[in-house]
C-alpha cells in the first residue's frame, strides 16, 4: 500500500469512528483521543498487525501450497518502466531488516503460535512506540 492509500483508509476509519460516537466537526477531538475513548489502535498498526499475523498463517502452510510458493516466488527479468520497485515481500523484508530479525528466525518462531502471537505484538507495540 501506498502512503497515500494508507491515509484513506486511517481518515475512513476515523470518521466511521467519529459516526459511531456521534461526535461532529464542532466538538474538537484529536485522532489520538478518540482512539483511547475506543480502546481501538490506529489504521496503520493494524493493518501492520494483519500482515504479520497473515505471513506467520502461510508460513506455516506446508512447503508446496500455492501462497507459500507465491510468497517465495521472484519474476523473471525486469520492471517496466514506471512500476514500484516495492513490493509485498521487499516491505515485510524492510520490516524484519528494522527490527534485528531474518526470514529464518521469523519461520522457526511462526512454526510455534503461541510464540508468534507474542512475536507480533511485540513487533506492534515496538512500531507504535516509535511514535
Amino acid at each position: 500500500m501506498t502512503e497515500k492509500d494508507i491515509n484513506r483508509h486511517f481518515s475512513f476509519h476515523n470518521t466511521c469512528l467519529r459516526r459511531i460516537m456521534k461526535i461532529f466537526w464542532t466538538k474538537k477531538i484529536s485522532n489520538k483521543d478518540l482512539h483511547e475513548m475506543r480502546n481501538t489502535k490506529d489504521m496503520e498498526t493494524l493493518l501492520i498487525q494483519k500482515r504479520w499475523r497473515w505471513l506467520g498463517d502461510v508460513i506455516r502452510k506446508p512447503y508446496d501450497d500455492t501462497t507459500k510458493v507465491a510468497l517465495r516466488w521472484t519474476p523473471e527479468g525486469k520492471r517496466k518502466r514506471g512500476r514500484p520497485k516495492t513490493t509485498w515481500r521487499r516491505i515485510v523484508e524492510n520490516e524484519l531488516k528494522e527490527r534485528g530479525y531474518t526470514w529464518g528466525t521469523v519461520e522457526r518462531t511462526a512454526n510455534n503460535k503461541e510464540g508468534w502471537r507474542k512475536l507480533v505484538l511485540i513487533l506492534c507495540a515496538i512500531r507504535h512506540s516509535k511514535d
